[in-house]
């Protein structure tokens, strides 16, 4: 479980054949401190939790099957690819986002980002049947980014990213037409 704080931006450093047929590996490069993470561990990896399979100093390696290669934008990664993460939640952890399970729902794209004041407004466009779970002024979570929604237009979200959140999160390299994962508020989905 995780918080939408997201608490590095690693990189993709090899993207290789996974163990089973269409299955991927990737090796990520993170400022983490790894000692204390153990082989099995979980990190939110853009959203998506993952299993940490080996490391290095620096480094973790994590195996993505099909399947979450189709319901991400995982498949899209290649070397060099900058991805937000997160160590998972330890109990007695702030929560200082939305409560995150890392299980993501679907494929959204960025539909335009608009300077506002000292923020950038992003529309969000998330597949038709997401967009019920979407509420205004609700959390979801964009790339494992604990998000609060400004407004909410048929399948498309607002969101204002202030310059904080661009600076320590993959949104301030983002452009119009980037895919992203989306996780919907659990709350919201029992309550649907």
């Amino acid at each position: 479980m995780f918080t939408g704080i997201v608490t590095d931006i690693g990189e993709l450093t090899a993207v290789m054949p996974g163990g089973q047929k269409g299955d991927r590996r990737f090796a990520i490069r993170t400022k983490h401190n790894l000692v204390a993470v153990p082989i099995g561990a979980s990190i939110a990896c853009s959203g998506c939790c993952l299993t940490v399979i080996e490391k290095g100093p620096d480094w973790f390696a994590i195996e993505a099957s099909g399947e979450t290669l189709a319901k991400t934008h995982l498949g899209d990664w290649q070397k060099g690819h900058r991805l937000n993460l997160e160590l998972s939640l330890n109990l007695g952890d702030e929560l200082g986002g939305h409560l995150v399970y890392g299980h993501v729902d679907g494929v959204g794209r960025i539909a335009s980002m608009t300077p506002e004041g000292g923020s950038v407004r992003f529309v969000f466009e998330a597949p038709g049947d997401l967009a019920r779970f979407i509420a205004a002024k609700g959390s979801i979570a964009v790339d494992g980014i604990s998000l609060t929604v400004n407004e909410v237009e048929g399948n498309r979200f607002h969101v204002n990213i202030i310059s904080h959140t661009q600076a320590v999160t993959t949104l301030g390299t983002a452009r119009p037409g980037q895919r992203v994962n989306l996780e919907v508020d659990m709350l919201a989905r029992y309550v649907q």
